[in-house]
């Protein structure tokens, strides 16, 4: 799975401590997240792209083959 949370957060100024602290998960998940390492579930990757006011679709994307 791709994301585009790096990018998301460039485009507010925010960073992975402030993300996580609104997403209620560690800054260590987020840059897990953002490096392709861990592949949220559901919920925090909703609770992300609120976060940032767009959808899903818009932060996360499915690999050819995911």
């Amino acid at each position: 799975m791709n994301n585009r949370i790096r990018v998301a957060r460039a485009e507010v100024r925010m960073t992975q401590q402030e993300l996580a602290e609104r997403c209620g998960v560690s800054r260590q998940t987020i840059n897990a997240i953002e490096s392709g390492k861990f592949v949220p579930s559901t919920l925090l990757a909703l609770k992300i792209a609120r976060t940032f006011g767009k959808p899903v679709e818009a932060v996360f994307e499915l690999e050819e083959g995911d």
